[in-house]
């Protein structure tokens, strides 16, 4: 799967799975979800069922880092990474 499928993807589901009231391609991949968007822990349980359902992923209690849910772009590089079959960053 291309980079920038994988970012689109992520960015509906963000969108999607917590309401957020921005459009998708609105999201920056460098900005904090966090700090930018108020995610917080219980988006962030919402955020890994999505990642789970939507990419096919298993996502481990090591892989709950918060580098790896930092922004768009943290999450598409640890999907990339899951998906290839290799642990995620921790």
């Amino acid at each position: 799967m291309k980079h920038e499928e994988i970012e689109t993807r992520l960015k509906d589901l963000i969108v999607d799975r917590l309401f957020l009231k921005v459009a998708p391609e609105a999201l920056e991949a460098d900005a904090s979800l966090i700090e930018v968007y108020g995610v917080d822990s219980v988006c962030l349980l919402e955020l890994v069922v999505g990642l789970e359902d939507e990419f096919g992923i298993q996502i481990e209690d090591g892989d709950f880092n918060v580098r790896n849910f930092e922004s768009v772009a943290s999450l598409a590089e640890f999907v990339r990474t899951r998906l290839a079959g290799t642990p995620g960053p921790a």
